[in-house]
């Protein structure tokens, strides 16, 4: 049970219970963060539009990568909301799933690639507190994805921060998006 509760559908208010029904039929379940958000209007309204003006603009880096590096930030903060409903995303991005049980490997494990290593290290970098990024590391993620690249992934990792932080804070925990979802976590995989 999350600390603060979902607002019912009967109580979204009009265009509350569009966005509910918009989302249900997108991901087969309202998202509980959009449901508790919705106490607050003005942030609820923000978030939305933020979250869908950052994914039409993350065209520069392969979904793969991005992914895997938002999904590593999940994995080492504790969210497991946030690894249920990305593990549902890289799925319907026809992504492979099942790699994700072998993350804590990422470093050795040849299911990954080199961009993918990379990125995966500065989601560790970027996560840790306080954070270790280095000036190579940037160096060579720019070698790698460019200026824009980096930026892309730089705002991806911090925005996966943001919403699992925010979601282990409020108690907001796996939904059950989908089967491939019995992917584990666990804190410093």
């Amino acid at each position: 049970m999350t600390r603060i509760p979902a607002v019912p559908e009967a109580e979204a208010g009009v265009v509350g219970r569009l966005v509910y029904r918009f989302a249900r039929r997108r991901f087969g379940l309202v998202p509980e963060p959009f449901a508790v958000a919705r106490h607050h209007r003005g942030l609820f309204w923000a978030g939305l539009v933020s979250e869908l003006a950052y994914e039409k603009a993350s065209t520069v880096l392969p979904a793969a990568v991005r992914e895997i590096a938002v999904y590593r930030v999940a994995t080492v903060v504790g969210c497991s909301w946030c690894v249920d409903f990305g593990t549902m995303l890289q799925r319907l991005d026809g992504l492979d799933v099942e790699r994700l049980e072998r993350i804590a490997d990422y470093a050795t494990d040849p299911v990954f690639t080199l961009e993918e290593r990379r990125a995966i290290a500065y989601a560790d970098a970027m996560t840790a507190t306080p954070t270790t990024v280095t000036d190579a590391q940037v160096a060579e993620l720019e070698s790698t994805f460019g200026r824009a690249g980096v930026l892309e992934l730089t705002q991806q990792i911090a925005l996966e921060n943001l919403r699992a932080r925010s979601n282990h804070a409020l108690g907001i925990v796996d939904q059950g998006f989908d089967a491939a979802c019995a992917v584990r976590y666990s804190a410093g995989q």
